[in-house]
């Protein structure tokens, strides 16, 4: 029976370290693709093409002001269109006071979200060959949207998101976010990464540019129109559709400010990073089980003197993130350099999305 024991347990120990051992090489595949991303999106001079930048609004009264005086009379821009989405503040007046062109929105549609209904009804309303679209939480330098166009024209993108260099206020902020962002570079691996893979492809739905009339001639916002995870699901759809898609960095021409505070982040991005309707359900476990082994487990098995070699070298990997993200936020102090304690918590909102059922409540709407 001892025996029995023993070689029950060496089954076990053995098996962990190969599960572990695979995730590790699975996330670091990832993190030293790193070293050949494509170069972030800089400042250039005008493009010749005219530029529409759609805004899409609901109760954005507190935030949309300073994106407003970034892009309205920015250079290369056209017009700025807010869609005011049935707001219940004064969204549409500030808008208007700002020289912004005022669309109201119209009620959501059967089987339609309230952003991807809201792109729609600003896009069609575009006069300008290109469109560029924000969201009101963003913070663009007046070159962003010329930039952008200019960098999808030289590089034949026929669909490109970027991400920007993320606000965070608060102290507990600044400690959840960076951990779930780094789940997302464990899982798919930084911005500029380029892949043949169109089920593997990450966007940005708060900033995105594309040629108006192909993207309204393929479907426009109704090929992913109940989408909660939009810009996931628009990048995809259209790279298994044949189009050039890319999401590349912009941190030094965007800035965004999406949560208040630990809580804002808890609730905002937990409903999400799990990528729902978006990813399988088989490769959200896997991809969770990945986030365990590789990004939470190593450093309290350390702690508790459980650790391995593996556990050691899986460790350092993280720490290694933190300098390698650094770069994505516009305050790095000591919350920052400690969010890896927050990781169990990232774990945990990706299997909380993953189990979670029914109906979601986002900006006073609810969704399947």
């Amino acid at each position: 029976m001892t025996r029995a024991m023993s070689t029950a347990r060496r089954v076990v120990r053995v098996g962990s370290i190969g599960l572990r051992l695979a995730a590790g090489a699975m996330a670091l595949s990832r993190l030293v693709r790193a070293a050949n991303v494509a170069p972030p999106v800089r400042p250039t001079l005008t493009p010749m093409q005219s530029i529409s930048v759609v805004i899409p609004a609901r109760d954005e009264a507190g935030r949309i002001g300073p994106l407003l005086d970034s892009v309205v009379g920015a250079p290369g821009v056209r017009e700025v269109i807010v869609v005011d989405d049935q707001s219940s503040d004064d969204t549409a007046a500030i808008a208007q006071r700002a020289g912004a062109s005022v669309v109201a929105g119209t009620p959501l549609p059967d089987g339609w979200a309230g952003k991807a209904w809201a792109l729609q009804q600003g896009i069609e309303a575009a006069g300008s060959d290109w469109v560029v679209t924000l969201d009101a939480d963003t913070r663009p330098a007046p070159r962003l949207p010329t930039a952008l166009v200019a960098r999808a024209v030289g590089d034949r993108l026929d669909f490109l998101t970027v991400a920007g260099r993320f606000d965070c206020p608060t102290a507990g902020s600044r400690w959840l976010h960076p951990a779930m962002l780094t789940t997302l570079v464990y899982r798919f691996g930084p911005p500029g990464i380029q892949t043949s893979r169109p089920d593997r492809l990450l966007g940005n739905g708060q900033c995105a540019t594309f040629e108006r009339r192909w993207f309204l001639d393929t479907g426009g916002m109704e090929l992913v129109r109940g989408q909660v995870v939009e810009d996931v699901a628009l990048s995809r759809h259209l790279a298994s559709d044949g189009w050039r898609v890319g999401f590349l960095d912009a941190s030094d021409l965007l800035t965004v400010r999406m949560f208040e505070s630990f809580g804002d982040a808890w609730h905002g991005w937990g409903r999400s990073l799990a990528l729902p309707q978006v990813e399988p359900r088989s490769r959200q476990l896997l991809d969770l089980g990945l986030i365990v082994l590789a990004q939470v487990l190593p450093a309290p098995r350390l702690l508790f003197g459980r650790g391995d070699v593996l556990d050691v070298a899986l460790a350092a990997v993280r720490l290694g993130t933190l300098a390698g993200t650094r770069r994505a936020y516009t305050r790095v102090d000591a919350s920052y350099w400690l969010s890896p304690l927050a990781d169990p918590l990232a774990a945990f909102a990706i299997a909380r999305g993953i189990a979670r059922r029914g109906r979601q409540t986002w900006r006073g709407r609810t969704y399947a």
